[in-house]
């Protein structure tokens, strides 16, 4: 597929989204709609362009859209009617993340070769059973599954084969043993292990289970190395100048320009810092678009990570108690053993708001999944949300009592305690030792915190 046809057209559209006439306001809106097959206006643009295997013209077709728990991609299918071939491509048409993303999936079954799978450019594969990797920006990103992605790779190596064949023998004898091995594992005869890792953050993997927790699939969050940031084109910030006198800005609320992450629109965030009674200050970020009326908060811990991991136990018995005041970090975890649901780390990030407002942001994260409520959902999995949306309605009407619990392993997370200074009958709050895997997810396990002015760096 032609560079050009992918890539024109979507510039006149990006550059005219974030305009402030009165006349365009509407457009960012509908420009990257949500994947529905109810939604009949959603259809692709079709442009002609040149086939670069037989160099006539062809069919290439773009499609505007947002995926559901991700972000808006472009996917964009090129067919030739002329020799047949035909390509399919995925571009991220957000921003670049705060964060990297880190998918490790363990495939055990076939149905896990059918998962959804969201690569970009910048995400390296590799499946280590084999010592097996496709490296960053050697594939264009794809819009495909797990099965798709070993059936690239088989693709892509064979490709060369008869070229090698004819001047390196040795070599295209060992790639035909390592294609078998490769056919193999779509059969998933055992267990592998499918590790994608993307600097830019804009990877997914599907969690068919949901809202249930996917025990094959574990998700990491880390931070990019100044090579990862060079390679994204990205600059390192430098460092702040020191000043002789700080000011104290617990009493103003801080205001800096920032987009939409809706509709990319430029919009203002205000910042302020706020002490909670009976816990510490939080850092509270709210964010208000003007152009599309896109609302969002976002609480960050004020302090530093706490010595020990938090699990706050509370037993709902009564309407009042959804009121209660609930700080929840982006390390917390959430569980309702009564619903057999559990929010990982990192979901719907930090929050400052009520119980009541929370239990309601979980419901809309899993009602409103196409994924698992669409057409091509299992009508097993349908069933189960159902109940677990009429069972979180249950709850929120006070006609079912449950247990909510945060897990917190930074210590940063909080939940109202309305008989402050003294104990809560309906909570209990446990302090614990974090595992060496908590404080790796942390990035506490390579921090020195002592002595480290005095003698030599450790060698590795």
């Amino acid at each position: 597929m032609a560079a050009s046809g992918a890539v024109e057209p979507g510039r006149p559209a990006a550059t005219a989204a974030p305009s402030a006439a009165p006349a365009q306001a509407p457009a960012p809106e509908r420009l990257f709609r949500p994947i529905s097959a109810e939604d009949e206006e959603q259809q692709p643009t079709e442009i002609e362009s040149l086939c670069m295997n037989c160099y006539r013209n062809g069919m290439t077709r773009l499609l505007l859209t947002k995926i559901p728990f991700f972000r808006e991609v472009i996917v964009s299918s090129f067919s030739c009617e002329h020799c047949g071939w035909s390509n399919t491509e995925i571009q991220s048409a957000g921003r670049i993340q705060d964060q990297g993303v880190r998918y490790t999936l363990t495939v055990g079954a076939q149905e896990d070769m059918n998962r959804q799978v969201v690569k970009t450019d910048s995400a390296t594969t590799r499946i280590p059973e084999l010592d097996f990797e496709i490296p960053a920006f050697s594939q264009k990103g794809a819009l495909t599954t797990v099965e798709g992605l070993i059936s690239r790779a088989i693709s892509g190596l064979e490709q060369d084969q008869p070229a090698r064949r004819a001047n390196e023998e040795p070599v295209a004898e060992r790639i035909d043993e390592f294609i078998v091995k490769l056919k193999e594992l779509k059969q998933v005869a055992s267990p592998f292990t499918l590790i994608i890792d993307d600097p830019s953050g804009n990877s997914f993997v599907e969690n068919p289970h949901a809202p249930q927790k996917d025990h094959a699939l574990i998700i990491t969050h880390y931070n990019r190395t100044l090579q990862q940031e060079e390679m994204l084109g990205l600059q390192a910030e430098a460092a702040p100048e020191e000043k002789p006198e700080e000011e104290d800005l617990r009493n103003e609320v801080l205001q800096f320009n920032t987009n939409c992450p809706e509709c990319n629109a430029p919009a203002q965030t205000n910042m302020k810092l706020v002490q909670i009674p009976h816990f510490k200050e939080v850092i509270i970020m709210a964010t208000n678009c003007e152009n599309c009326g896109h609302r969002t908060n976002e609480v960050k811990s004020g302090g530093a990570i706490e010595p020990l991991g938090t699990r706050i136990s509370f037993h709902i018995t009564d309407p009042s108690d959804l009121t209660r005041d609930v700080l929840k970090s982006e390390t917390c975890s959430v569980e309702i053993p009564e619903l057999e649901f559990e929010l990982g780390m990192a979901v719907l990030g930090g929050k400052f708001t009520t119980l009541e407002g929370l239990l309601k942001d979980i419901q809309e994260l899993v009602t409103k999944n196409p994924f698992t409520l669409g057409d091509s959902s299992n009508p097993g999995q349908m069933e189960k949300l159902q109940e677990f949306s009429q069972k979180l309605d249950q709850i929120l009407q006070g006609n079912m009592k449950a247990h909510f619990i945060m897990n917190d392993p930074a210590g940063n997370s909080y939940l109202q305690n309305v008989y402050a200074p003294e104990d809560d009958p309906q909570m209990k709050v446990e302090h614990y030792k974090r595992t060496f895997d908590q404080n790796e997810e942390l990035g506490l396990n390579d921090m020195k915190t002592e002595g480290y002015d005095t003698g030599p760096a450790p060698q590795r």
